[in-house]
């Protein structure tokens, strides 16, 4: 696990470096919506239809889209809570509320368990995304950051998820499978060469999102805690504790609790962004977490596997 996250550390730290280096005269700033972009339209839609197309679908596939669900809602409702005591704007509420709930299940969760399981893994962190985190972002999610953020836009959430390709890709990857229907091979050859560079694109475009500076607010800091807290601690127990209750075993329920156990999502900059919430401080909360994760990721996956 550790030569795990050092690899991935060291892709992250390639992105971070370009945040201070122009590289082909192009910033990170620049670069990074064209390589998230073809990740969105095209890779991840190929990846995500590739596995679901041949991945076993089962009581497993269900019993992670719970897991990925509770510990969403209960980190939003934990954090709502704790928010309610403390001395938010609604904008920075907003930021907090988004931070603290929805984890980074495809964008470091894909990769970790990647490289952690290889094509075993893959199923997992797109059933625990697809199937449960991003459906309620794109609704829940999104009707928060509406209501609490500074902005004059109205957005539909069900239009919202019929916009989302690699939704797309999961319904069609998912009935393909069900029919019994096998991939033809050169049809499956193209769909794991474009599949192939979704993981280390977007461990790239993850370091082109962080920015260290934000880390330098105390400010900051004493507001952002206690989502830290509630994502990297409370979720991966509350995530652990469905994947107890239903009896998962084995590689299926250690790499649940890891997606629970990921940072928070870096997504939640662009909702930031787009309905007036908190940037400033929802990139502190990202970047932080991010970080810690490195280093609470192998804790969890030491204390799974024993």
């Amino acid at each position: 696990m550790i030569g795990v996250i050092a690899q991935m550390a060291a892709t992250i730290g390639l992105g971070v470096a370009w945040r201070h280096v122009s590289l082909g005269g192009l910033t990170a700033d620049r670069a990074r919506p064209a390589l998230t972009t073809a990740v969105y339209y095209f890779f991840l839609p190929a990846l995500v239809l590739s596995v679901l197309w041949r991945a076993p679908l089962g009581v497993d596939t269900g019993k992670i889209a719970l897991a990925s669900a509770t510990g969403i809602f209960s980190s939003l409702l934990l954090m709502a809570l704790v928010g309610r005591f403390m001395r938010l704007t609604r904008r920075e509420y907003g930021a907090l509320l988004l931070a603290a709930s929805f984890p980074n299940a495809t964008y470091l969760g894909l990769p970790l368990l990647s490289s952690l399981y290889g094509e075993a893994g893959k199923p997992i962190a797109i059933q625990y995304d697809l199937f449960a985190a991003t459906p309620i972002l794109l609704s829940l999610g999104i009707y928060l950051a509406s209501r609490l953020g500074n902005h004059g836009e109205t957005l539909h959430p069900v239009r919202s998820l019929l916009k989302v390709p690699p939704l797309w890709a999961a319904v069609i990857g998912s009935a393909l499978n069900l029919s019994g229907l096998a991939p033809p091979p050169d049809v499956a050859a193209f769909l794991d060469r474009l599949g192939a560079a979704v993981v280390p694109i977007m461990l790239l475009a993850l370091g082109m999102s962080l920015n260290l500076s934000t880390l330098g607010s105390r400010a900051h800091w004493q507001k952002i805690a206690p989502a830290l807290l509630i994502q990297l601690g409370w979720m991966p127990l509350a995530v652990l504790a469905v994947v107890t209750g239903t009896h998962m075993t084995g590689m299926a329920a250690t790499a649940t609790v890891l997606l629970g156990a990921t940072p928070s999502m870096i997504l939640g900059l662009v909702i930031c962004d787009r309905f007036g919430l908190d940037t400033g401080l929802y990139a502190t909360a990202a970047t932080a977490s991010t970080l810690l994760a490195l280093v609470t990721l192998p804790l969890w996956h030491q204390a799974l596997i024993h």
